[in-house]
């Protein structure tokens, strides 16, 4: 009888897979041992494996060239990266190293782009996308990086009065872009994104306050849709709105040559995930192409900016179940050795869900459970998976000689922005050791310890004990 956690796994899924294995009974992601990381280092943890981000910049980056190639595409295509999906200069630095560009969005991010000039990361000719709602520190700091010779500055602006203050402190000429906002979904809260400007004060905004304006110079439209990129009429109504806008302004301004279509490449979130890359980037390029037609401009230079698609896979957390509890017939609980809530916060904020799959025990029967942090706030569990809405793990036997394992995988963007690594957690639970893992010139994992596990004496100093 077919009753192992390998043979539920085996017959629900395609596996093994594209980054995960088993080797010796024992889970291996990207290759990697992980059992010899938790024999190594103990848990919770977790890791980035670097060799993953030059991974999949390569494949966007070559799915777009290609198609654009084949297309007859006369724009360029610009590989942004999204800096607020992970700051660590591990990842900016390795994301750097395959030839991308920035994208930031506070003025606290400006420091950062000066401390990789100074480490030699960066030159001034690197373009950077400036985002997000500019409070006059912002506007200082994207106005000394104009002034200090960083020549491909593009501030996009969300609000008009941002455009007075370059044109009043700029020294030489200020390119810009204009965010304009885009219509959510039917089934959202509300009908306009936050952020950017209504379609229909693009072009007298530009007329007013650009186009005979010396310190000023149009370069970019930007849109973004918030629920991503995915095969649907809402997005291709919304891209192809976009591109109008853009062919009205391209009529007013030569300078104007960019359009950024933002974020939302999807990650894996499921052994069960389809999404058809090729096919997507495909359409996107065909709905501009055909739209610019339309309406007799040249086809913009694309601009994306990918974060989590960048740096979200080379990410995972692994924890120890320290104790089961059966709490009625038909609820098991497995306790893990850290929080939920504030090492994976977008599973309990948002519902996101990632991959989990345990690391040993793979030959033992399964059982459904709910996972349980180490908090003692209610909502700090685990208990669906995207495909179903039930967590199946092996059967824990408290008389084991090795303690169950469990690893979220794919963790690798926004929750220690979001969790605030390092800083002081519910509970006062303490942010995981932190490890990276890289390949050296033979090819061979090196694995080393970033951050050891935060201590209580540097939580009580900042809470000021």
């Amino acid at each position: 009888m077919a009753n192992k956690y390998f043979d539920l796994i085996d017959q629900t899924f395609d596996f093994p897979q594209t980054g995960f294995d088993l080797t010796n009974g024992y889970l291996t992601f990207n290759n990697i041992p992980l059992i010899h990381l938790i024999n190594k280092y103990g848990t919770p943890l977790k890791l980035t494996y670097l060799p993953s981000i030059g991974q999949k910049i390569k494949k966007a980056r070559n799915l777009f060239r290609r198609t654009m190639r084949s297309q007859g595409y006369t724009g360029k295509y610009n590989y942004c990266y999204c800096t607020k999906s992970s700051h660590f200069a591990h990842v900016v630095e390795e994301a750097l190293a395959h030839g991308v560009q920035l994208e930031i969005s506070s003025a606290y991010d400006v420091d950062l782009i000066r401390k990789l000039l100074e480490r030699g990361k960066i030159t001034k000719e690197i373009t950077i996308v400036c985002n997000g709602f500019k409070p006059l520190e912002y506007l200082n700091a994207i106005t000394a990086l104009m002034n200090d010779g960083f020549n491909n500055v593009i501030a996009v602006v969300d609000n008009a009065h941002e455009l007075d203050h370059y044109a009043e402190h700029v020294n030489t000429k200020a390119k810009i872009g204009i965010r304009v906002a885009t219509e959510e979904e039917p089934n959202f809260e509300f009908y306009t994104s936050r952020l950017g400007l209504r379609a229909a004060d693009v072009i007298p905004l530009f007329n007013e306050k650009i186009k005979n304006n010396p310190k000023l110079e149009l370069n970019m439209l930007h849109f973004f849709v918030d629920t991503g990129i995915k095969d649907s009429l809402y997005y291709w109504g919304e891209l192809k709105k976009a591109v109008r806008l853009y062919g009205e302004l391209k009529h007013e301004s030569e300078q104007l040559h960019a359009l950024n279509i933002g974020g939302g490449m999807p990650i894996r979130n499921s052994l069960g995930f389809e999404f058809d890359y090729k096919y997507m980037v495909r359409e996107i390029v065909a709905n501009v192409l055909e739209a610019c037609e339309e309406i007799d401009v040249a086809e913009p230079d694309i601009f994306t900016e990918f974060g989590k698609y960048t740096v979200g896979e080379s990410g995972a957390t692994i924890f120890s179940v320290l104790e089961q509890k059966q709490q009625n017939d038909s609820e098991m609980w497995y306790m893990i050795d850290n929080s939920l809530m504030t090492t994976l916060p977008d599973a309990w904020g948002i519902g996101e869900r990632f991959i989990l799959l345990p690391i040993n025990k793979w030959d033992h029967g399964y059982r459904r459970v709910n996972i349980g942090g180490l908090s003692c706030d209610n909502s700090d569990y685990y208990n669906s998976e995207i495909h179903e809405s039930q967590v199946y793990l092996p059967v824990n036997k408290p008389d084991d000689d090795e303690n169950l394992y469990l690893g979220f995988f794919h963790t690798g963007a926004y929750q220690d922005n979001i969790s605030g690594y390092g800083g002081i957690k519910h509970c006062m639970i303490p942010s995981p050791q932190h490890i990276v893992i890289d390949l050296d010139d033979k090819g061979n994992l090196v694995d080393r310890l970033l951050y050891p596990q935060q201590t209580a004496e540097s939580m009580l100093k900042i809470l000021g004990y």
